[in-house]
């Protein structure tokens, strides 16, 4: 009956908005009416995220590690993709839409997700074990990728300010697919167990296999395509009442990519929290680190995409600032799992990250 009434929010949001929806945004000038509008959509489009983490859950269960978490991974960041798609293509006047977004994910997942399900789940299970090889394999493909995207493009000769060339563009999207394309060849093929706890499985549930039903997946797979095609669609909505909103307040720009973090992370920051708090580590490590991957794999050739077709700039190397706390994150995460089992210390570092991080969105 949720289901249900879910989609049925979402589609009747959609039709409203496709009927009356060009009025509505014509004139933001009164902040009660764009204060409903973003809370009209904000809240509809959340609950359709919800929506999407439950469905693919139900999947998860029935195809089992690792895929489950990837349809979860790969379903919340199409969301997240779409969002940013939608305000590049409204807003026309929003180069650093992506680089923010990408580093807030990380900076979200990596810190303040992992940070405190790492502190939550030391609490109250003292030390956690996973597979190390399986973080060890995510964090091998997520440092060149964020060095290629966010990094490398402050230091090309070619062009200033972080943006690139079209051969550059063209050439780093390739590239970016490419090893994302390899990654998920090897999460999904001949290196699965690396990201599934094969000891504390075969300790719980040692002649448990997932149980795969054609019919149960096909409805749940509609279900998931019902709450995110109303995602995309009002996301173009939602993004000229943040264009308006971020430029109205005299907010920080980067604002802008923090709240799309925020709103597409948050049901799957939930899912990974609520893992570590059943000692399921090794599946919260595959959402948050997965989200990561998947972020930075899509993104960054979406939005280059977008740049070259709409003839827009798109900058993507950080500022100083947000180089080293990038550097400082993806050095503490390749510590954090260097072993086998991770403590509350581990959680307490990453959390402090994550504050400096919000500190330095609002005085950089």
């Amino acid at each position: 009956m949720t289901a249900a009434l879910r989609v049925a929010v979402a589609w009747a949001t959609v039709l409203a908005f496709a009927w009356f929806g060009k009025g509505w945004l014509a004139d933001l000038s009164q902040p009660l009416v764009a204060g409903g509008l973003f809370a009209w959509l904000l809240a509809v489009i959340v609950w359709s995220a919800f929506g999407v983490v439950h469905e693919a859950e139900e999947i998860a269960h029935r195809l089992g590690e690792p895929l489950g978490t990837l349809v979860l991974t790969l379903s919340i960041v199409i969301i997240e993709v779409a969002l940013i798609s939608a305000v590049m293509l409204s807003a026309k006047d929003a180069p650093t839409l992506g680089r923010d977004t990408m580093f807030a994910v990380l900076m979200i997942v990596l810190n303040g997700v992992v940070g405190l399900g790492l502190l939550v789940g030391g609490l109250r299970h003292h030390q956690q074990r996973y597979n190390l090889q399986g973080a060890s394999a995510f964090l091998s493909v997520i440092i060149p990728l964020t060095t290629i995207a966010l990094i490398i493009p402050n230091f090309t000769s070619s062009t200033s300010d972080g943006t690139l060339t079209t051969l550059q563009a063209v050439a780093f999207s390739v590239f970016t697919l490419a090893l994302y394309g390899v990654f998920l060849l090897i999460q999904t093929g001949r290196h699965s167990e690396f990201f599934i706890d094969a000891e504390a499985r075969e300790a719980e549930h040692p002649a448990e296999t997932p149980t795969v039903s054609g019919g149960s997946i096909v409805k749940h797979l509609g279900l998931l395509l019902a709450n995110v095609v109303p995602i995309v669609i009002l996301a173009k909505s939602l993004a000229v009442i943040l264009d308006h909103g971020i430029a109205a307040l005299g907010a920080p720009t980067a604002l802008g990519g923090v709240l799309i973090a925020a709103i597409v992370f948050t049901p799957e920051g939930i899912s990974a929290l609520k893992a570590v708090a059943r000692n399921e580590l090794q599946r919260a490590i595959n959402l948050c680190l997965g989200a990561a991957t998947s972020t930075v794999g899509l993104t960054v050739p979406a939005v280059l995409a977008i740049g070259l077709l709409t003839g827009q700039t798109v900058v993507l190397g950080l500022k100083p600032t947000e180089m080293t706390l990038l550097a400082v994150t993806l050095i503490l995460s390749a510590q954090t799992f260097s072993g086998t089992r991770t403590t509350v210390l581990e959680g307490a570092v990453h959390l402090v990250l994550f504050f400096v991080y919000l500190v330095l969105i609002f005085s950089p």
